[in-house]
């Protein structure tokens, strides 16, 4: 198997898990109460989020909201899919990322297509009373934004990137003259 095949393969893999989990919370987790993984933090509900990252672009009017967040992410799918399948200079820690972003963003484009909106349903928050009241003061709130499967993957191969650029070996094969 060659490296792209790998990569599509994790690719592939998210977007499998990504699904497979929003239809168990949509099976499971729908008109129900929270079910508490880990107290005081982790919290399994469903939710429904018809924006984009952080509920972002929500109150935007619906063709406009849908052509955004369907249309720009298919446009980053087909570019990071362009990316991978042609890229032969990228380092692994990159064609990880990118492969990370590119399931993500599939899954979460499979829901917009097919549901008008993405299931979240993993729920973190602060439950500590210090640290919750200096949250809720500065933020208004102690919970971080409801999320899934697919923005956790896009959040890590962003990271992975970022590692990537940020890297010494990375540099200095790109660049022999910078030290």
């Amino acid at each position: 198997m060659n490296w792209r095949a790998g990569f599509l393969t994790v690719t592939a893999t998210v977007v499998a898990l990504d699904q497979a989990t929003k239809a168990l919370a949509h099976a499971k987790l729908r008109g129900g109460s929270p079910v508490e993984v880990v107290p005081g933090f982790l919290d399994l509900v469903y939710s429904r989020n018809p924006g984009g990252l952080f509920g972002f672009f929500g109150q935007m009017p619906g063709p406009w909201r849908i052509a955004l967040l369907t249309v720009v992410p298919l446009f980053v799918v087909l570019l990071i899919g362009y990316l991978l399948l042609r890229d032969d200079d990228t380092t692994r820690i990159a064609r990880s990322g990118l492969s990370l972003i590119l399931g993500g963003a599939v899954g979460n484009l499979i829901d917009r297509v097919f549901r008008g909106e993405v299931v979240d349903f993993i729920d973190t928050y602060v439950s500590a009373p210090d640290a919750a009241r200096w949250l809720v003061e500065r933020f208004g709130t102690a919970h971080w934004p409801t999320f899934n499967l697919a923005d956790s993957a896009i959040v890590v191969g962003a990271c992975l990137l970022a590692i990537d650029l940020l890297l010494p070996v990375r540099r200095a094969r790109t660049n022999p003259e910078h030290p």
